[in-house]
């Protein structure tokens, strides 16, 4: 495993909208356990494929229950509203008050291909969305109803 650099604001890769992935292999395994230990490395909550360069529809979430690898995935359900604070890994010392869904539904598939569905409240719910949408090239401040400054 190693850890990747995180792109950061500004670099075009960020804009743009990824590819499904189509092939689930070696290479595949070999990028997602270098998000894992990139995330970990950075401290964050999750990390999209464009924050590391590739193109693809994938990213990982971890909130504190376990890494939930995420491979082409799509929110299928979304209800009520949160108002929180939100941050990127690719835009450093940047938070904000970001309105997202409370709760959220996604269907995606696993390192392996399989299809499956997971469910997330509070800040799962916020993580899922944020990551997703890395994938459709949107940054978390398209979503900012407020910037706070001076965040530890």
């Amino acid at each position: 495993m190693a850890i990747r650099n995180i792109v950061k604001e500004g670099d075009p890769v960020l804009t743009k909208v990824c590819r499904p992935v189509e092939k689930f292999d070696e290479k595949l395994a070999v990028l997602l356990d270098d998000m894992i230990e990139t995330l970990k490395e950075a401290d964050g909550c999750g990390l999209a494929a464009p924050q590391v360069g590739i193109l693809r529809r994938i990213c990982i979430v971890d909130v504190g229950e376990g890494v939930i690898e995420l491979i082409n995935p799509v929110v299928v359900e979304k209800h009520g509203r949160q108002e929180e604070l939100e941050g990127c890994l690719s835009c450093p010392g940047d938070w904000g008050i970001t309105r997202r869904p409370q709760r959220v539904t996604v269907q995606a598939q696993d390192r392996q291909g399989n299809t499956f569905t997971v469910s997330g409240e509070d800040l799962k719910a916020r993580a899922l969305c944020h990551e997703i949408d890395h994938l459709d090239g949107i940054l978390f401040r398209s979503h900012v109803i407020q910037y706070v400054k001076d965040v530890e």
